[in-house]
């Protein structure tokens, strides 16, 4: 930029300038008469391409940019439902209904039957639940993970499919 720049010739670019190849003083000279920044775009290229911009604005837009492309970018939520081994029906219902929210919010759900004490020995039973409910959602989510026990804990998370 500017005066670091330290080649002899440079390929003049950018608005209110004639294109061309110029002394990289007549360049600076050009650049400050303007009140803008001489910045070399392309350093490889011979002789160095060289631009007249305000460097300033420049560096301002492209964070600017890149704040828009930041929030644009999709956020993954996990939302979490609990169950024990010997869920009723109607709790079961009631936490479907929930899952089925989620899911069409577009969050990724990650279901698991929590073991305390001795109900570890109903390990199918959890696993039926959890086999249960992923059946009854495939119309709206995709199991991302089959049930795994882990601890005390048997997971499996399900993921929103795409709407057209």
């Amino acid at each position: 930029m500017n005066s670091k720049i330290r080649v002899e010739n440079v390929r003049l670019v950018g608005d209110n300038v004639e294109v061309g190849v110029y002394p990289t003083k007549e360049a600076l000279a050009i650049a400050d008469g303007q009140g803008l920044d001489l910045v070399e775009i392309s350093p490889k290229a011979d002789p160095p391409v060289c631009k007249v911009m305000d460097y300033k604005k420049f560096l301002y837009e492209q964070k600017k940019r890149e704040k828009v492309l930041k929030a644009k970018a999709s956020k993954v939520v996990v939302k979490e439902i609990r169950f024990g081994p010997q869920t009723d029906d109607h709790d079961y219902e009631f936490k479907k209904k929930h899952a089925e929210k989620f899911l069409q919010e577009g969050a990724k759900l990650k279901a698991f039957v929590f073991f305390k004490g001795r109900s570890i020995v109903f390990k199918e039973q959890g696993q039926i639940l959890l086999l249960r409910l992923a059946q009854d959602l495939e119309d709206l989510g995709k199991v991302e993970q089959m049930p795994k026990l882990e601890g005390k804990r048997m997971t499996m998370f399900i993921s929103p499919k795409k709407s057209k």
